[in-house]
C-alpha cells in the first residue's frame, strides 16, 4: 500500500472551516474524501465542515440543515470510522442511524448517506500504515479487526456518544482557536495521541451490527437506488422513460418507486431530474467565460425543453442557470 504524505502536509492548513451553501461544490476543498452531494429539498442549504489535520490522522465534523444525499469515498491510504450525534436522523447505505452505530470503512470504500435536517457526524480518518504501526507498538495488531469494505458496527450507546463528543469538541476548539493546531506542536501531538486512544478504545468494544430482515431490505433498496443513479448518469444526454429504467434495474415500477420514496423521499424521476440538475450546475460553475452556454449545458444534461429546465433549475437552486453561468463559485477554504 502506498504511504501517504502526512495529512497535515504544508499545502493544507491544520484547520479548515467550510460553510457550504451549494451542494454541487461540497466535494471541493477537502483532500481526504471524495464527496458527491444532491440536495433533496429546495430550501436554502446551510452545511458546515470542520477539518482538523493531525499529521497522519484527521477529524472531520459535518452538520447540515436540510435533507441531502451524499456519496462519500475514503481516499486511498486512509481508514475511516464515523460516529453520529445523539439527535442525528438519516441513513447509511439504507440503514437508519441509531444509538451506538459506528461506521467503519477501508481505503477506497464508498458510503451512501442520506442526512436529515439537524444531522451531525464526526469522521476519524487515519493513515493505514500509521494505524497498523500504532497497533503493533501496543501489541494489538493481531487483536483488533480493521475494516474490510464498509462495515456497520454496534457499540454501547455511551461508547458511541463518547466517540462523537470527543471529535465534536475537538472540532469546536479548532474552529474557535485554530492557532492551537497551526502553531502549537505540543497541543497537536497531544490531540493526536488522544485521538488514537479514543478510537482504539471504541473499536475494542465494537461488534457487528445485528442483521435484521428489515435491514437487509433497506440495504437492497439503497443498492437499487445507486444502480438507478448510475444508469441515469450513463445516459446523461438522453431522455429515458420510467419503463426503460425499470427494465434496466429488473424491477417493477412499484418496487422502484417504493425504494426511492423510502430512502430519499422522492419519486425516481423527481430525484433523477434533480441529480441531472446538479450535474448541469456543476458544469456551469466550471465553465470558462465564453466557453459554454446555458442551452448547451442543458442539452448535455438531457434537458430538451429549455423553458421547463429553467423553471426546474430555479426551483432547485434559487437562481436562473444564466445567473450561475455569469458568476464564479464561492471559494471553499479556511473560514476560521
Amino acid at each position: 500500500m502506498k504511504i501517504l504524505e502526512p495529512i497535515s502536509h504544508v499545502t493544507q492548513p491544520a484547520v479548515s472551516v467550510d460553510d457550504l451553501s451549494d451542494p454541487t461544490v461540497v466535494g471541493a476543498g477537502i483532500e481526504l474524501l471524495d464527496q458527491d452531494a444532491v440536495q433533496l429539498q429546495s430550501e436554502a442549504l446551510r452545511a458546515r465542515r470542520v477539518t482538523v489535520r493531525l499529521e497522519d490522522a484527521a477529524v472531520v465534523f459535518h452538520s447540515t440543515n436540510r435533507r441531502v444525499r451524499t456519496r462519500t469515498s475514503v481516499r486511498q491510504g486512509l481508514f475511516a470510522w464515523v460516529a453520529f450525534g445523539p439527535r442525528t436522523r438519516g441513513t447509511v447505505n439504507g440503514l437508519a442511524v441509531r444509538p451506538g452505530l459506528v461506521l467503519a470503512a477501508e481505503p477506497g470504500a464508498e458510503v451512501g448517506f442520506v442526512s436529515e435536517a439537524g444531522w451531525q457526524s464526526v469522521a476519524y480518518l487515519v493513515s493505514a500504515p500509521e494505524l497498523v504501526a500504532h497497533l503493533a507498538a501496543r501489541g494489538r495488531d493481531s487483536e483488533l479487526r480493521l475494516p474490510r469494505g464498509m462495515e456497520m458496527l454496534q457499540v454501547e450507546p455511551e461508547a458511541g456518544g463518547r466517540l462523537f463528543a470527543w471529535g465534536k469538541r475537538l472540532a469546536e476548539v479548532a474552529a474557535r482557536e485554530p492557532f492551537r493546531f497551526e502553531e502549537l506542536r505540543r497541543e497537536r501531538d497531544a490531540a493526536r495521541v488522544e485521538l488514537f486512544d479514543t478510537l482504539v478504545s471504541t473499536i475494542d468494544v465494537a461488534g457487528d451490527l445485528p442483521d435484521g430482515r428489515g435491514d437487509r431490505t433497506r440495504r437492497a433498496q439503497s443498492l437499487l437506488v445507486k444502480r438507478a443513479e448510475e444508469f441515469a448518469l450513463a445516459k446523461a444526454g438522453e431522455p429515458f422513460p420510467v419503463g426503460d429504467l425499470c427494465r434496466a434495474m429488473g424491477v417493477s415500477e412499484r418496487t422502484l418507486e417504493y425504494a426511492f420514496k423510502e430512502l430519499l423521499g422522492l419519486t425516481p424521476m423527481a430525484f433523477l431530474v434533480r441529480l441531472r440538475l446538479h450535474r448541469v450546475r456543476r458544469a456551469l460553475l466550471a465553465a470558462r467565460p465564453g466557453s459554454s452556454t446555458v442551452s448547451s449545458a442543458a442539452l448535455d444534461g438531457g434537458f430538451w425543453h429549455l423553458g421547463e429546465f429553467s423553471r426546474a433549475y430555479r426551483e432547485c437552486f434559487g437562481e436562473l442557470p444564466s445567473a450561475t453561468l455569469r458568476r464564479r463559485p464561492e471559494p471553499i477554504g479556511d473560514g476560521a
